[in-house]
């Protein structure tokens, strides 16, 4: 595989801080000084409170009634049926049932970091049991599912009350509880759970959820629960955890799949890759082993040694013990999470090893080189809207991770909510982005980078309005200076004639058809560059780009191509238009009167003898093949329509001798049929030509054919020679029967062959 190593599927580690949205300080973190000093914005009356009042009206009732109405109604607390609750959350909250181990994992992380934050002021917390680890256990005979950990645990009341409440997160009161507590600034956000009901997933794949748990302050207790109601009491066992949390699912009949090692590795992997403690699985492997042999296999090995061996090494030795290898599956907790949340790390501590390795780990790529970059977003952020951070012309690159504590979950923790902060990420994520693309050597960046991903720079040209500047900065393109490399616009300006204002570009199917076409003719031979656009998105591109570095974009196949001239070359050229006059005239009045806009004499042909030119804002020959090439064209779309059916400017070389006698025989006789063809057919060359379709190509083709018979001297009339029919062969009485009597011979032949076989 090529290397794809640039910058390409780069790794964008991305942290932002302590970000709050809703915070009053703006991104620069300026705030006016004399904030408070002004009472204008906080000014009131006596009276704003009964204008409120008044403002709320229900029809019937005027204001003093709905205050005595609200004053006097009863008040009354939300009633929910529990059990349908349940119902809900399990089977409408969640998209895929595989989320349960994600959300009993992510439960197990929180009870950790619990018992880790206590035992910073409680030396005493880990007492119980040092090891701090998820352990999840497969037990297919029994069809359970374990899932261990060695966190805070719970007691009897926080079993009933955290567990037996929809929507009661233990893991928000005891953020909350320690967040009033802290006074040493140790950190709180590695905390998962925020709505209470993620453990309530474990029913998704569970007819039955049996939660074992022990706190430092408590004894061992069961919860028992089908989802219907549940049940706690004391552990008869005692004390078998230590300290922690085992939940053990029993599952149902097709939820069997997780129970396979592979599925849970896999989702472990999937969901849980980066939590901040190990988790293990219970995994076997095979592993070839020595083991001690049994006497009579030793015995008739030590014989088949003494035969073999000389009488000389009868002297006694040490015996050690035979053995041979034998392969066996060994059972061991295997670690999954080996990667850790290298951004959480500053950057100067992480190695390039690192980097790739997480990369490889994250993106499931395994290229040789990745480009990295890391920054660090923290303080308060002021946003005015919001909008998705995913940035659809980045395609598959880069691979990014964001990591940020101010951005709201949907109640699923699938989906972000739509929040204002989301555009700044979005916007700092392509900034940063686009930052380092531009440190790639140049030589590295065409060879490598832009034969990859350079149609996403195009697509970020015609999306990203903000961006678009700085995007059309790494676009390359080829031109007419080089006949291989590419070039940036950047290097196209710098070559630019002293007197040039414009950025010409020629769009074609290939470089071969756009060098050859006749609208760079004259803009070559003059020694003007220009740009060839040889992929389908690339006029688009261009279309996009209002300028570049103040010089405005030209497509050489529209109208206004001009060149600065002198007061002789422009009389000249004023010479030759008025010559012409009447060629053109005839040709956009009569000869081509509806298939053109209009005739003029060309300042950008030198060889051609004509070109089909579009207007300013219609398509030209390149766009045109595309628009029709659109997988959803049917032909009736009236935009479509609209832009093909534009008439286009014939323009012709004054040079060229067939235009020169055309001139001549027009002045002679207006009516003359061969020039008449002779018009039409250049209409059509020149429409093929400038890269335009030919709606008639029987008529192209006939008018071809009667030019090459005049050139032949061959009458336009002449038919084609029919050609001879041949005589049907008259077959005789006498031959048909013969025939029959062949056949019925044939016949009986084969019968007496099957007879024999039979015998036989």
């Amino acid at each position: 595989m090529r290397a794809l190593w640039v910058l390409g599927l780069c790794c964008v580690l991305l942290t932002f801080g302590s970000v709050r949205a809703d915070d009053e300080v703006d991104v620069d973190g300026t705030v006016e000084e004399d904030l408070g000093k002004s009472r204008e914005g906080s000014r009131t009356d006596d009276e704003v409170v009964q204008r409120e009042e008044e403002a709320i009206q229900l029809d019937g009732l005027n204001a003093s009634q709905i205050r005595e109405l609200r004053e006097k109604s009863e008040k009354f607390a939300f009633q929910a049926e529990v059990n349908r609750m349940m119902k809900l959350i399990i089977n409408s909250l969640y998209k895929n049932k595989e989320i349960f181990l994600r959300e009993l994992i992510s439960n197990a992380s929180d009870a950790l970091d619990k018992i880790r934050l206590i035992s910073l002021t409680d030396e005493n917390a880990l007492a119980g049991n040092e090891e701090l680890t998820v352990k999840i256990k497969c037990d297919k005979e029994k069809n359970l599912l374990h899932v261990t950990d060695t966190g805070v645990g719970m007691t009897r009341e926080e079993l009933v009350k955290n567990l037996g409440t929809i929507a009661k997160s233990g893991t928000s009161e005891f953020l909350n509880k320690m967040t009033e507590a802290q006074e040493d600034g140790q950190s709180t956000s590695e905390l998962i759970g925020q709505f209470g009901v993620g453990f309530y997933s474990a029913f998704l794949v569970a007819d039955k959820v049996i939660v074992t748990s022990k706190h430092n302050n408590d004894t061992q207790h069961i919860w028992e629960s089908d989802s219907n109601e549940f049940s706690v009491i004391a552990d008869p066992r005692g004390n078998t955890l230590g300290r922690g949390t085992t939940i053990t699912l029993v599952l149902k009949e097709e939820a069997s799949d997780y129970l396979e090692l592979d599925t849970i590795k896999n989702l472990v992997k999937k969901y849980s890759q980066f939590i901040n403690f190990p988790i293990y699985v219970w995994s076997s492997k095979t592993e070839t082993v020595e083991e001690p042999m049994e006497e009579e296999e030793a015995a008739k090995e030590e014989k088949e040694d003494s035969d073999d061996e000389a009488a000389v090494e009868e002297e006694e030795e040490e015996k050690k013990p035979k053995t041979k290898k034998v392969e066996k599956t060994v059972w061991d907790w295997e670690l999954m999470n080996d990667i850790k949340p290298i951004w959480q790390r500053p950057s100067k501590e992480v190695d390039d090893d690192e980097y790739k390795a997480f990369y490889k780990s994250f993106s499931k790529f395994n290229f040789q080189k990745v480009t990295f970059f890391f920054f660090f977003v923290s303080g308060s952020l002021k946003t005015r809207d919001g909008n998705s951070f995913s940035v659809c012309w980045f395609g598959f690159f880069p691979v990014s991770v964001v990591d940020s504590d101010d951005l709201p979950l949907n109640v699923s923790r699938e989906t972000l909510q739509q929040h204002k902060l989301l555009k700044v990420i979005r916007k700092k994520l392509v900034r940063k982005t686009l930052d380092m693309i531009k440190k790639i050597a140049d030589e590295k960046y065409n060879d490598t980078f832009w034969k990859e991903f350079g149609t996403n720079i195009k697509l970020g040209v015609i999306e990203d309005h903000s961006n678009r500047t700085r995007l059309a900065k790494l676009l390359r393109f080829q031109s007419s200076h080089h006949p291989s490399d590419i070039t940036s616009l950047d290097q196209y300006v710098e070559r630019m004639k002293e007197k040039q204002d414009k950025i010409y570009f020629m769009a074609g199917s290939s470089r071969k058809e756009a060098e050859s076409s006749p609208f760079v003719e004259r803009l070559l031979k003059k020694g003007y560059e220009v740009i060839y656009l040889t992929e389908p998105v690339d006029e688009y591109c261009i279309q996009a780009l209002p300028e570049f570095d103040g010089k405005r974009f030209q497509n050489v196949a529209k109208e206004g191509v001009k060149f600065d001239e002198s007061e002789k070359t422009k009389e000249n050229r004023e010479a030759i238009e008025k010559e012409f006059e009447p060629l053109l005239n005839w040709m956009k009045d009569k000869a081509l009167k509806d298939k053109i806009e209009k005739a003029v004499v060309s300042q950008r042909l030198t060889e051609s003898p004509c070109a089909l030119v579009a207007s300013q804002y219609g398509w030209s020959g390149n766009m045109e093949r595309i628009m029709k090439a659109q997988a959803y064209q049917t032909g009736k779309d009236i935009s479509t329509n609209y832009y093909a059916s534009q008439k286009k400017t014939f323009e012709i070389n004054p040079r060229h001798p067939l235009i020169k006698d055309m001139l001549q025989r027009v002045k002679e006789d207006e009516d003359d049929k061969t020039v008449s063809d002779l018009a039409l057919v250049l209409f059509e060359t020149a429409t093929l030509r400038s890269g335009y379709l030919l709606p008639d190509t029987k008529a192209y083709g006939d008018r071809i054919e009667r030019m090459l018979r005049l050139s032949l001297n061959i009458d336009p009339d002449a038919k084609v020679e029919e050609e001879p029919e041949e005589e049907p062969e008259e077959t005789t009485e006498d031959t048909t029967e013969d025939t029959e009597q062949d056949e019925e011979d044939e016949m009986d032949a084969g019968a007496d062959e099957e007879e024999e076989t039979v015998k036989v």
